[in-house]
């Protein structure tokens, strides 16, 4: 079964908002955990616009589920990954100023970078997922730097999802099956929601894990926070 991880950015976003604690992103989690969510996923920032450090900390006390922290592998970051040890920590190659993720690692280019960092990582125990475009020559960059897990960026799927789904869905059938033979763990993330969700896992059934964050929250808004992780867990099944 494919696993949904939250990512609870936007409660932390919509807190900072006006200040104080409301919403509470440590009960967020917890009743995300509560109504069914298999993990819990924070990418903070340097600016600490959404989720800051201080939060990471917290909710490594209290999550039960498999706890993930995506981000760029700076020194602060890899810092909180030596405090938290989390279940999984997700590279990713944003800049300080980017809004979100909107490309995956170059593998290749950053080879000795990447290689370097993920044995930092797996040297503590915790588990190294790489963001990576669905294509065949990352994928099996990922592999040589010596991550565990490739996470297929799924922006450019959901873009053309309804244009042409099967077109859309090609290139990440593909990457996993590269992944998979080179016995590669699978997440996928980026802008998947209640429409897209389902044709993804089916056409990759060895999907371990997605994170969703931005669409469930919004959905949240209108259909509950419990109700709306249940139907994206229906998805997944």
């Amino acid at each position: 079964m494919t696993r949904l991880s939250v990512n609870i950015n936007k409660i932390a976003t919509l807190r900072n908002a006006r200040g104080g604690n409301n919403p509470d992103v440590i009960k967020t989690a917890l009743d995300c955990e509560r109504f069914g969510a298999e993990g819990i996923t924070v990418h903070p920032r340097p600016d600490e616009r959404h989720i800051r450090y201080a939060d990471v900390i917290e909710l490594k006390k209290v999550v039960t589920t498999e706890f993930n922290i995506e981000g760029y592998p700076d020194k602060r970051y890899l810092k909180l990954i030596r405090e938290t040890k989390p279940a999984q920590a997700t590279l990713v190659p944003d800049g300080p100023d980017a809004i979100t993720s909107n490309a995956g690692w170059d593998t290749i280019k950053n080879q000795n970078q990447l290689t370097e960092i993920i044995s930092e990582i797996k040297s503590i125990g915790v588990r190294v997922s790489v963001f990576v475009d669905p294509s065949a020559k990352m994928v099996e960059g990922a592999k040589e730097v010596g991550a565990d897990r490739i996470e297929l960026y799924t922006e450019p799927y959901a873009a053309h999802f309804y244009k042409n789904k099967e077109a859309a869905i090609k290139p990440y059938v593909e990457a996993a099956r590269v992944a998979h033979s080179l016995h590669l763990g699978i997440n996928a993330g980026h802008d998947l929601d209640l429409n897209n969700l389902n044709f993804l896992r089916k056409s990759i059934p060895t999907l371990d894990e997605v994170s969703i964050g931005h669409a469930l929250i919004c959905d949240a808004l209108y259909l509950g926070l419990e109700n709306t992780i249940q139907l994206y867990l229906r998805q997944l099944k």
